[in-house]
């Protein structure tokens, strides 16, 4: 039975690449990738038997335990988009629990990031083949090292079974996951920080990690190198307890999820109302706008978007405190003014067949367009003004604030106006309803790179005004630029954004039958 799961596991990895090419074109870039990280992985280990045993085991440990982390984490974000050897589809079939939990176990290590972490692993002994002894151990704690990284994945993954059956766990989990990743430049530099001013801080770091479940495994090797075998003995059986804990909580978890499937619904029962529909108008622009902003609060392709926004002020106060140059920081209200606007410019691509609803009941191209842009202005325009006025209490020159508030006004209306256009015209491949926004599904990318720079390009021509003054004030130290940024700005981005509701009203008018077939072949 377990070879026999181990081959559905491979059976269901080679149908999905037949099905679709472009899945083995990112299969293959993803094994190109990885096999690059595990080739720098494994010459550097290589390298360390030639080093001193205490500096290869803090390398060994602090490595273990990031995979350990790793894995815990990352399955529960990605879980909505592999769903290879989900052990809620054995359900109706009676197998056996060992043999289901040890072919589950060993299809964690069929794919690439089973395989790399493997690899890694095994490397290890020939960091601490410096005796046979020394080589054997390393071996042994590169086998429970890896089992209890997949063990530990498959219990994180069943406990939260029953979360991730709800909508709303998905979609905060896959959003969640994104802090972290556009933090990690802040985090490594703190980290490195906190690093250079501690000589010995990673040496002990490892040394406590060693005596965790989280190091006990890949300590081994360098304990037995060391001549430290009472030690070694000792974390042997935490590591050996900490599988064994795991595997029966496991066990536990995947029985009373094969006999209690999760349940989906929700036992509160919802109060009656309109929501945002009773907030806006009762006009077609106004039901475009709720719907368009319930999106935008409910749906985690457009909170993948938005939760970036948050962090730009940390991100640009981090570099400038890098380099002691704090101008770009100064900047973070129309960089997001930016980014906001532009959200847009795949509005109807995120409708997908749901622009059905827009086509059948034959809403005008200015009501959309117009509800569309107010429902991004609703939020976007508060937040602008703060990222665009708190800077400068930090920074403290406040005579350059009209000049970055007009540009950012400007850019945020003038954005808002030819986003209306593009989103008229074309459309680009984005996540399909109700998937993950780290999915993003094949398609013409020449094209949609085309229309996101080409797009992007105009928007530099039309705020090039803005821009020409604010970079006068910057010169010239004049303040007179400013004030005139600060009015030209709104006045000229607004003016072009009816420009572009309009047009690109009027352009949805003559093509959206067009626009609906094309949203359908994509799907």
């Amino acid at each position: 039975m377990v070879a026999h799961l181990l081959r559905l596991k491979v059976t269901l990895l080679r149908n999905s690449v037949r099905r679709n090419p472009w899945q083995l074109v990112g299969l293959g870039l993803g094994a190109l990738y990885a096999l690059g990280v595990v080739g720098l992985c494994v010459v550097g280990l290589l390298l360390l038997r030639g080093q001193d045993t205490a500096l290869a085991q803090t390398v060994v440990v602090l490595g273990g335990a990031a995979a350990l982390l790793g894995w815990a984490v990352i399955p529960v974000a990605a879980s909505a988009a592999d769903l290879t050897l989900d052990p809620a589809r054995f359900t109706t079939f009676a197998v056996p629990t060992p043999q289901l939990l040890a072919g589950l176990a060993l299809g964690g290590l069929i794919g690439i990031p089973g395989a790399a972490t493997a690899l890694v692993s095994l490397a290890t002994v020939g960091t601490f083949s410096r005796s046979i002894p020394a080589a054997a151990a390393a071996l042994a704690g590169a086998v429970l090292g890896v089992l209890t990284c997949i063990v530990l994945s498959r219990v994180v993954t069943t406990a939260t079974a029953g979360l991730a059956s709800s909508r709303r766990f998905k979609d905060v989990s896959a959003v969640a996951f994104l802090i972290p990743l556009v933090l990690m430049g802040p985090i490594i530099g703190t980290v490195a920080r906190g690093i250079a001013g501690s000589r010995d801080f990673l040496t002990d770091l490892a040394g406590t990690l060693s005596w965790t479940p989280a190091g006990a495994a890949f300590s081994l090797g360098g304990d037995v190198a060391a001549g430290n075998l009472g030690a070694a003995a000792v974390k042997f059986v935490i590591a050996l307890a900490t599988l064994a804990g795991l595997g029966l909580c496991w066990k536990s978890l995947l029985q009373r999820a094969l006999t209690t499937p999760p349940y989906a619904g929700s036992s509160r029962k919802r109060a009656g109302g309109l929501g945002l529909f009773r907030v806006f108008p009762a006009t077609p622009a106004g039901a475009v706008a709720a719907r368009s902003l319930s999106y935008w609060l409910r749906d985690p392709r457009y909170a993948g978007a938005l939760v970036v926004v948050p962090l730009l002020p940390v991100l640009m106060l981090f570099q400038g405190s890098q380099s002691g140059f704090y101008a770009p920081f100064q900047f973070v209200g129309p960089v997001t003014a930016f980014l906001l606007a532009w959200s847009i410019s795949s509005d109807v691509s995120y409708d997908s067949t749901a622009f059905a609803l827009h086509v059948a009941t034959g809403v005008r191209g200015l009501h959309d367009r117009l509800g569309r842009a107010v429902a991004c202005l609703s939020f976007a325009l508060p937040v602008v003004l703060i990222f665009s006025i708190g800077p400068f209490f930090l920074t403290g020159d406040w005579d350059r604030l009209p000049a970055v508030l007009g540009l950012a006004l400007g850019v945020l209306f003038t954005g808002l106006g030819l986003a209306s256009v593009v989103s008229a015209r074309y459309t680009v491949n984005v996540p399909l309803p109700g998937d993950s926004p780290f999915k993003k599904p094949p398609g013409n990318v020449a094209q949609t790179l085309a229309v996101q720079f080409g797009g992007m390009a105009v928007l530099l021509v039309l705020v090039a005004p803005e821009l020409a003054l604010v970079a006068a004030q910057f010169i010239t130290g004049s303040s007179l630029p400013g004030w005139i940024t600060l009015v030209l700005g709104p006045v000229l981005g607004i003016a072009l954004f009816v420009v572009g509701v309009r047009a690109g009203g009027a352009w949805l008018d003559r093509r959206a039958p067009e626009l609906l077939a094309q949203l359908a072949v994509d799907r």
